[in-house]
Formats: structure tokens, C-alpha cells, sequence
């Protein structure tokens, strides 16, 4: 498989049944007690993860699975701009709900969270739009702030809150996903410090130009080099069809009890 990627993304599919299973979930009467703060992030990221699951991309150099105008390398960006926001500001919210004594820093860093992650999607269309790698970089780097933020409001929490109840649970699994994603997340920023650091020398492209190629550019290819290798496969593997879906569910049904 890492020779090819074909068989990854025909199992990647598997993922969007999974992730509408969730999405159909979050419509059931028995989720309605977790609130549309908890929900409406929720259907957005699970129906938008459903769909990166069958037309995968890769935004640098315009990398496509099928060569399709759903491929598009604008709508996905779009799609998934608004994915993130949501389901970040459903985990920053998780945190407000659960700091039971109103800690006036904790909060405030839940909402550095929603801002972090808005700057992230200004870092990447940047990096689409100029074709400079250097805004991944920054993009990705402000994924690493975002969950160590994430991190560091669980582990107070989890050390100050005499009973957290059913938010125990999430806590541990903030806590479980920081351990496990930052020192991965530090061997992704080095590779795109080495890609940018190659670019250097290229010069911008025009914001025009950006945006035509993001909407007609799409160069289909199943080459591991061309989707990150085992980060790429890593990657989009928890984030569209495993590890994050479940998270987000797992939101959902902790609030609806």
C-alpha cells in the first residue's frame, strides 16, 4: 500500500458511511439534550468529512484521487474551512462547559482556540492562493498551539474539578490526543519546514491566477510522495474516517445524556 495509495483511498471510502451514520445520529430525539452548540458543529464536520472521505485532495501541487470538478481543490478548501471553525468551536466549548468554577483563563484560552484556528484557515488559503509553501508551515503550526492549548485546559481541569461527571471522559480523551498528536504533529512541521525552506526562491503567484488554479487545477495521481507519504496517510485517515469523527460523536452523545 505504501507503494500505492489506490487501495488506501477505495478504504478511505468507508470512511463517509461511517461519518453519515454519525451525521444521522446527531438528528435522533435521544441527541436533541446536547444543544445546537454541540450539534450544528457536529452535522457540519461529519457531513464535510463524508465527502473529503470520497474525494480526497491535496492542496499542495493540486494532488487529486479522482479527476472530478467535485475534486476541486477550491470547494474542498471551503468545505473544510468551515468544518474546522466548527469543530473547534465545539471543543473550545466543551471546555466552557466543563470549568464547572468559571476560571476566567481557562475560558479565555478556549476561545484562543476558535481564534487560532480562524488564523490556520487564513495561513492556508494563503498558502493555496500564492502557491508558498511557507503559509503550511504557519498553518500547521498553529494546529500544534491550538491543541496544546487544548491540552494544557484539560490537564487543569482534570487536576482542579472534583467531579467532571460525564465530562470525564472527553478530558481524558483531550489529554490522550495531545500526547499522541503533538509529537506527531512536531515530525509534520519539520517536513513542511523543509519544503519551504526548498521555496524560497520561487516567486508569488497572483491572487487571480491562485484562484483559477484552485478551481480547474486537479492532477490525479495515487503516488505516496505526492500525499505526504505515511503522514499524509496518518493523517487523513484520523482526521476524515476514524479518530476525529468518533471524537466529535463522542461529544455529541456525552451531552445528550
Amino acid at each position: 500500500m505504501l507503494g500505492d495509495f489506490t487501495i488506501f483511498f477505495w478504504l478511505l471510502k468507508l470512511g463517509a458511511p461511517l461519518n453519515l451514520y454519525f451525521l444521522a445520529d446527531t438528528w435522533s430525539p435521544s441527541s436533541a439534550a446536547a444543544g445546537a452548540q454541540i450539534l450544528v458543529p457536529a452535522r457540519i464536520f461529519f457531513a464535510v468529512s463524508a465527502y473529503r472521505c470520497l474525494f480526497p485532495v491535496q492542496y499542495k501541487d493540486d494532488v487529486v484521487f479522482h479527476d472530478s470538478p467535485l475534486s476541486s481543490i477550491f470547494l474542498t478548501r471551503l468545505l473544510a474551512t468551515l468544518s474546522e471553525v466548527a469543530y473547534i468551536y465545539q471543543f473550545s466549548h466543551v471546555i466552557r462547559l466543563l470549568n464547572a468554577d468559571r476560571v476566567g483563563w481557562v475560558d479565555a484560552l478556549s476561545w484562543v482556540m476558535v481564534l487560532q484556528v480562524v488564523v490556520s484557515q487564513v495561513f492556508v488559503w494563503g498558502a493555496i492562493l500564492t502557491g508558498r509553501l511557507a503559509f503550511y508551515f504557519y498553518e500547521e503550526l498553529g494546529w500544534a498551539n491550538l491543541f496544546a492549548i487544548n491540552t494544557i485546559a484539560s490537564a487543569y481541569l482534570c487536576a482542579t474539578v472534583a467531579d467532571l461527571g460525564r465530562g470525564q471522559l472527553l478530558v481524558t480523551l483531550n489529554l490522550l490526543f495531545g500526547a499522541v498528536y503533538l509529537p506527531w504533529q512536531l515530525l509534520h512541521l519539520r517536513m513542511l519546514r523543509s519544503d519551504a525552506r526548498k521555496d524560497t526562491a520561487s516567486t508569488w503567484t497572483p491572487l487571480k491566477a491562485g484562484l483559477s488554479r484552485s478551481i480547474h487545477s486537479r492532477k490525479a495521481t495515487t503516488d505516496p510522495r505526492a500525499w505526504g507519504g505515511l503522514i499524509g496517510l496518518t493523517w487523513m485517515t484520523g482526521y476524515w474516517a476514524t479518530l476525529i469523527p468518533i471524537w466529535v460523536h463522542r461529544v455529541v452523545v456525552v451531552f445528550s445524556r
